[in-house]
């Protein structure tokens, strides 16, 4: 195994879900109080849960944390807020509808990620983690948000 290349690897999920995470709070606080609440809330837990297991494992593989990388993540996604979205100053219909198109892609990536610790699992690595169902959780995550996703859009578009 290369660990130089699964530690940039690793750091590079760590980013997307530091990224993701600051992203699906946003998704939150913008729509207390809709229909998209409730799962945004479990979504959010969810999200933060699965950062702090990638975390855990790369502590239990020995692989450092970039100092670099997560907080760059984090201050991109706030600058992703500048993005227009039919309207000066307020969110927009169109805003849920993009982030939940982000959150989707983040989610699929991150089950990529579980699919190729598998891999490594298989070779005998012990992950300390079930990544079958960290799969199997983010399979579920990726419908959750497709749901919500086929809502906003007839919302904004209907």
């Amino acid at each position: 195994m290369d660990r130089r290349l699964l530690g940039i690897y690793l750091n590079d999920h760590l980013a997307g879900a530091t990224g993701g995470l600051e992203l699906v709070r946003r998704a939150l606080r913008s729509n207390r109080g809709t229909a998209h609440e409730a799962d945004l809330t479990r979504l959010a837990g969810e999200i933060e849960e699965d950062r702090t297991t990638l975390e855990r494992l790369m502590e239990r593989l020995r692989i450092p944390r970039s100092p670099v990388k997560a907080p760059v993540a984090w201050a991109l996604e706030k600058l992703g807020r500048l993005k227009p979205n039919g309207r000066l100053l307020e969110y927009s219909p169109l805003s849920r509808v993009v982030e939940l198109e982000l959150l989707a892609s983040g989610v699929e990536a991150k089950r990529a990620l579980w699919v190729t610790l598998r891999t490594l699992a298989q070779g005998g690595i012990d992950l300390g983690v079930d990544v079958e169902e960290l799969i199997a959780r983010a399979r579920r995550q990726r419908r959750l948000i497709e749901r919500r996703r086929v809502q906003a859009a007839a919302e904004a578009f209907g």
